[in-house]
């Protein structure tokens, strides 16, 4: 029987490739979702992949929902943390709300998640804890102050956790993409997106979901168990560290 693997934002997008590639390398899969239902259920009834709604925002959420994938799959051995927002504008324009969102459900989640799982991880010596950032949390962005900082944050907690777990058999990695062709990149102007934002990826394309989750399946792995508190850039060279 495959291990089972829970990955937050699960059913689109990004997320839903890392469902469906961890599915196809024989894990037992859980996708978390927050609000979309008709997203959802399509995802199910395509994938065959329990999903479960709950807001990654709530500590007592994520407790609840982890204990229901737990009672219903099994414990959870690997976690990939990938539900995230925008919610853009430029500092002197950003409302408190606009900042504790984007900071609750991009950052804050890894908590929550973590620690209704962490225990159960250390004491069977194993667990993969994947966080996925992104590489505007390298380099920063225009209008994305509390995204970035967010997507900055998950780096240094990745980087805590790895070196806390790493004798109880737990690796603890992030991704940060860079762009993506999903609905969120999809969704900008044609024109800008040629002239603007392709001629800044050295490879000349957008990435594919798929070949984030494919460094996920890789980190997931036994193969992996020597990598922890690593990042692993995926954006063409666009931003190179």
């Amino acid at each position: 029987m495959g291990r089972v693997a829970l990955v937050s934002g699960g059913t689109r997008g990004i997320g839903a490739a890392i469902a469906k590639a961890l599915k196809q390398a024989g894990y037992i899969v859980a996708a978390n979702y927050g609000g979309n239902d008709a997203a959802a259920q399509k995802f199910r009834s395509e994938t065959g992949i329990n999903v479960y709604k709950w807001d990654v925002a709530s500590f007592d959420a994520c407790a609840a929902g982890i204990r229901q994938v737990e009672a219903d799959l099994g414990s959870v051995e690997v976690l990939v943390n990938n539900a995230g927002i925008t919610r853009d504008a430029m500092l002197h324009r950003m409302t408190p709300e606009q900042w504790t969102a984007v900071i609750n459900t991009n950052l804050n989640s890894l908590f929550n998640m973590c620690r209704n799982v962490i225990e159960g991880m250390r004491a069977r010596k194993f667990g993969r804890i994947i966080n996925i950032s992104s590489i505007n949390g390298q380099k920063g962005q225009i209008g994305q102050t509390n995204y970035s900082a967010a997507k900055a944050g998950e780096l240094g907690f990745t980087k805590a956790l790895a070196q806390e777990s790493a004798r109880s058999g737990i690796t603890v990695n992030a991704i940060c993409p860079g762009y993506i062709n999903t609905e969120m990149v999809q969704a900008v102007p044609k024109d800008l997106l040629e002239k603007n934002i392709l001629p800044q990826i050295p490879v000349g394309r957008l990435g594919e979901p798929e070949e984030i989750a494919r460094c996920v399946v890789f980190l997931a792995s036994d193969d992996a168990g020597f990598i922890t508190g690593s990042t692993l850039t995926a954006n063409g060279g666009q931003y190179v560290i």
